[in-house]
This record gives structure tokens, C-alpha cells and sequence, in this order.
């Protein structure tokens, strides 16, 4: 069964570790450490969720798990809208996490279309 370049979990390692670096400079108002708290578990499962992907031992187990990649980097993208949205960070603070998180969600919507398509 083909995978994607290991390159990707480097990624989405150095992607949970931008997330957590964000939690960490929340301020410590219940708001902002609620949603922060929000952002930091699926942030950091983006990475522990590919890891397992990686190293899938079927096709059908690695979609399985892509998806699961997939729904935790749409959650992450809602709690860094919400932190934006409510003043708590500034957008300029969150563009590149936020363009990275798009870029992981377009990677994962192809990798799922493209193994879904191929059947061997």
C-alpha cells in the first residue's frame, strides 16, 4: 500500500508544536484557556493521528485514519476562528497557523479522494 512521504508527519509534528507554543501565550482568562484547551487537543491530535495513518496496516485502516486527521484539523481551523472572532488573538497573530491548517486540510481532503478512488 503506497503512503505519503514521511515528510507529512514531520509536518504535522511541527504542527502540533506551533499549537502548543499558541496555548502557551493565551492569556489566562477562562475564555481564552477554554477554547485554548479546545485548540490544543486537536491540534496535537492532527499528528498522533497521522502517526497511526502512517503506519496503517491496510488501505482501508489508513483512510480510516486520514479521516480522522481530517476532522481534527477542521476542529482545530473552528477554534482558531473562534479565538480571532473574539478578540482574544488578533488575526495577524493567526495567519500562519491558519494558512497552514488549510494547507493540511487541502493535503488530507486529496490524499482521501485519491485513496478512495484506487481500489488496489
Amino acid at each position: 500500500m503506497p503512503k505519503p512521504d514521511s515528510d507529512l508527519r514531520t509536518r504535522t509534528k511541527g504542527y502540533a508544536l506551533r499549537v502548543i507554543r499558541l496555548y502557551a501565550r493565551l492569556p489566562k482568562t477562562t475564555e481564552a484557556q477554554v477554547l485554548g484547551k479546545q485548540l490544543l487537543r486537536s491540534g496535537t491530535s492532527v499528528g498522533a493521528n497521522y502517526h497511526e495513518a502512517f503506519r496503517a496496516r491496510s488501505k482501508a485502516e489508513f483512510a480510516a485514519k486520514c479521516g480522522d486527521v481530517l476532522r481534527e484539523i477542521e476542529e482545530t481551523a473552528y477554534w482558531l476562528e473562534l479565538l480571532v472572532e473574539s478578540g482574544i488573538v488578533s488575526t495577524g497573530d493567526l495567519a500562519e497557523l491558519r494558512a497552514e491548517t488549510d494547507e493540511l486540510t487541502a493535503i488530507f481532503v486529496t490524499i482521501l479522494k485519491r485513496t478512495k478512488s484506487n481500489p488496489t
